[in-house]
């Protein structure tokens, strides 16, 4: 076969392969995808221009500057992975990035999940289109499931392309921003493969700490004081939310036979949690409004997606207050142990917090 009948060959395989991930669900998904963070990226403006930008209002600009020393301390300090993340502005039309759909069965404690490539399972999927985000919930809930459908501001391309600041981010105030955007690189440092929960949770610690030392090394022990209380309030949740899952394993397990008297069974499990959320958390709670616990939604979607960013939060406070917290020597010690322990990172980590 000559040269040019080989490359038409290639080329009309290539396009076949195109054709048939655009013709699939997850294909036509992953194609919306690429269009919207192909606008986000066409959209792109240098921050350090327009911070010098006069005509920008100059907290936007104070705003601006933040994030690039944010992600400068990230790169030098706890030595993350930043590449070009957060050198560049996108400013949308919407006040809401993506729809976030989390989904559980209602009888166990199990995540519905989606597959893609590269970073294999996850149990979340963000749309950019938030009428299709509805119609895949409600189908998701009339097959019997558990639904959840939250906005989100920010997201992370895993380095794959370089992330620009958003102006869904950029609305948010100072803590949480720099919060944001040191939990954002450090996917680009480190990201396992079906390993969704560990990640976030991961980047949810590395976030906090960070961002607490980011203020401190500039002196503003307020805001560092202020990401620590928050930090704690996190932890105390995720504390809830880890013994609300043993909870309603155990009263599922009692019920291995009807489906009904699991549900049964679950139902009152989050009756009770309500109450302690009501008289008991929410009283030690420093950042957080009393509200949130008399309103949070309690089912099992709900519930894994919370866990997603709060499983075992104090497990990476352990290996922290073990290397002398020590950021930097923490994050590199807990991915050497996740990668060491690829299919249960978290195993990982108590091994060797257990043998300090």
């Amino acid at each position: 076969m000559g040269g040019r009948s080989r490359k038409r060959l290639v080329a009309g395989l290539a396009g076949a392969i195109v054709l048939l991930a655009a013709l699939t669900p997850t294909g036509c998904y992953l194609s919306r995808a690429g269009w919207e963070e192909g606008k986000i990226l066409a959209r792109r403006q240098p921050i350090a221009k327009l911070v010098n930008d006069r005509s920008i209002e100059p907290a936007v600009r104070r705003k601006l500057q933040i994030v690039l020393d944010t992600r400068q301390y990230a790169k030098d300090s706890i030595r993350l992975r930043t590449e070009e993340s957060f050198t560049t502005y996108s400013k949308l039309d919407r006040d809401t990035l993506v729809l976030v759909l989390s989904a559980a069965y209602r009888d166990r404690l199990e995540p519905y999940t989606w597959w893609f490539p590269i970073v294999g399972r996850v149990p979340y999927k963000g749309y950019f289109d938030f009428g299709e985000a509805r119609r895949a919930a409600k189908s998701l809930y009339d097959e019997g499931y558990d639904v959840a459908l939250r906005p989100s501001g920010a997201f992370s391309t895993l380095g794959f392309f370089n992330d620009p600041l958003l102006s869904t981010t950029l609305s948010r105030d100072s803590l949480e921003l720099v919060n944001t955007v040191i939990h954002e690189v450090t996917h680009n440092t480190f990201y396992a493969p079906d390993q969704a929960v560990f990640n976030e949770s991961f980047a949810s610690f590395v976030g906090a700490r960070g961002a607490a030392a980011f203020f401190r090394s500039r002196g503003q022990n307020e805001a560092a004081a202020k990401v620590d209380a928050e930090w704690e309030d996190d932890k105390l949740l995720g504390a809830f939310w880890s013994a609300l899952s043993q909870s309603l394993e155990s009263a599922y397990a009692r019920h291995p036979e009807s489906k009904a008297a699991r549900i049964l069974a679950r139902d009152t499990v989050y009756l009770n949690a309500r109450r302690a959320l009501v008289s008991d958390i929410g009283p030690r709670l420093r950042t957080i409004s009393p509200l949130y616990v008399q309103s949070v939604p309690l089912d099992n979607a709900s519930l894994l997606a919370r866990r997603v960013y709060a499983k075992e939060l104090d497990l990476f406070d352990a290996v922290y207050l073990r290397e002398g917290r020590d950021l930097k020597r923490s994050i590199g010690r807990i991915i050497g142990l996740a990668k060491s322990g690829r299919s249960d990172p978290y195993a990982a980590l108590r091994r060797w917090v257990a043998s300090r």
